[in-house]
């Protein structure tokens, strides 16, 4: 690792804001469980784990056989009084001025913390399953379209129709208005119709974690498409992680390789089994970093997005919470200010993040705005960056 240098590097976010997915029961991919409903008391001890933990928002994920996450957006609501619930909507299974209805009533049942994310859709078998047959390089158009009515919907102060390539209505209006603010969209994805779409209308725009050049490289496409849109006000980047961590980087790889056979074992059950080449990009794109290295810049693990076939967010950040925190202010060095931190122990690893990697972020960033530099985090643990750390990440065990 060359010299550090303190200063603050003009990409970096001034603020970051972090993001946990809600789980509804114990299952998690290290120790999977039959039942795929509700534990009203898991629920509630994970929400509440996160709004004692200083978290800022939760993810309330969507499929076809999950539980509703407008329902489940709501409790979280009703369970605590300062995270903010991201709705996860898939523009095929809600008619838009009936989601920008739900989503409003959200708003207000809040007090103004609803967020939406929006989902086109990677995967034409998983669309199928609730009657969506749009080709997938359409679903971004429709996406777009149901952005702008949302929007409208929430703020246009008459009735008005639309006739559009896949939506029509007449004389809708006006619509049940937000708490307050515009509730903040997010889309995501990494097909070329997801950044045209994104980069043109998302207030946030999501990625999975991968290697800091890349998504620095990503961060400039979007901003560019944002500008080229005549936008001043450039959407926030949200990155993902799968974190795992231990008392020092040497117990974390042990974690890391015991989690990662686990991981594995799950995936290769027919519950979980996934073969093929994936069809959304982001999963290619995670596969194909994973093909090419297991680690990454400080501690970027990618062997978690191997073993699932990249389905969904799965690559790692492994060490010990200094150095997993001090990963992270790379991430926000480069632009993020969203971050979305989930564990494999999911309760546990949630406390875990509470209590000790959210302070170390947080306290850097108030060194930062106290002095106009950098802190001693990033320069004291350098993880990859240094020969000790990758021989532990080979190991696996405790010498």
């Amino acid at each position: 690792m060359n010299a550090f240098d303190p200063t603050i590097p003009p990409t970096a976010s001034p603020e970051v804001e972090f993001i946990s997915l809600t789980h509804l029961n114990p299952s998690t991919e290290i120790n999977p469980v039959p039942a795929r409903g509700i534990d009203l008391g898991y629920f509630r001890r994970y929400v509440e784990a996160l709004e004692e933990g200083g978290y800022d928002y939760t993810l309330l994920p969507y499929g076809s056989s999950s539980a509703d996450s407008f329902v489940t957006a709501a409790a979280v609501g009703t369970l605590t009084e300062r995270i903010k619930p991201i709705v996860a909507l898939r523009p095929n299974t809600t008619f838009p001025t009936v989601g920008a209805q739900k989503l409003a009533t959200l708003d207000q049942l809040t007090e103004g913390r609803a967020v939406v994310h929006l989902i086109s859709g990677g995967s034409d078998a998983e669309q199928a399953r609730q009657g969506d047959y749009l080709p997938k390089d359409r679903r971004y158009a429709r996406t777009s379209e149901y952005v702008d009515i949302l929007r409208k919907s929430w703020t246009e102060p008459a009735a008005f129709s639309h006739e559009g390539e896949f939506y029509r209505f007449d004389g809708f209006g006006p619509g049940f208005a937000p708490y307050g603010s515009p509730i903040p969209i997010s889309i995501g994805g990494q097909s070329d119709e997801a950044f045209a779409v994104g980069g043109a209308k998302a207030d946030i725009f999501s990625f999975w974690g991968e290697p800091l050049a890349d998504l620095r490289t990503e961060i400039d496409r979007v901003q560019a498409i944002a500008r080229a849109a005549g936008r001043t006000d450039l959407p926030r980047i949200w990155v993902t992680f799968r974190p795992i961590i231990a008392r020092t980087d040497e117990l974390a790889w042990v974690k890391a390789h015991e989690y990662v056979a686990r991981v594995a074992a799950t995936f290769r059950n027919a519950r979980f089994d996934r073969h093929g080449t994936p069809q959304n990009s982001g999963s290619q794109r995670a596969l194909a970093f994973a093909q090419a290295s297991e680690l990454y810049d400080r501690a970027l693990w990618t062997k978690t997005a191997a073993v699932t076939n990249a389905a969904g967010a799965s690559t790692a950040l492994v060490g010990s919470p200094e150095t997993v925190a001090a990963a992270i202010l790379d991430y926000v060095d480069q632009g993020a200010s969203l971050v979305s931190i989930r564990g494999y122990d999911t309760l546990t690893d949630a406390v875990d993040y509470g209590r000790y990697i959210l302070p170390l972020v947080r306290e850097e960033l108030a060194h930062r705005r106290a002095t106009g530099q950098r802190g001693k985090l990033q320069a004291e643990h350098v993880g990859n960056y240094g020969a000790e750390y990758r021989q532990f990440a080979t190991a696996g065990h405790v010498s």
